[in-house]
């Protein structure tokens, strides 16, 4: 059962990191080095520290990428 839960846990992992890098692409950021796209992550999440109306509005543009509405 083990073998069973580890094995899943990283098919899990691996299809998490998959559709991370495709949010890359996505964003048009694929030809990009490594180190800007963790320094564009970085200081996302620093300004999103308690920053509720950053959040949302984020939120909103990646959702109307994805083609959600709020309707």
């Amino acid at each position: 059962m083990r073998k069973t839960t580890t094995s899943y846990a990283r098919k899990k992992d691996t299809r998490e990191k998959i559709e991370l890098g495709g949010l890359i692409v996505k964003a048009g950021l694929r030809y990009e080095k490594r180190a800007l796209l963790l320094g564009l992550l970085m200081e996302a999440a620093r300004r999103l520290k308690g920053d509720a109306q950053e959040r949302s509005r984020l939120t909103a543009i990646g959702a109307e990428a994805f083609g959600e509405t709020n309707d």
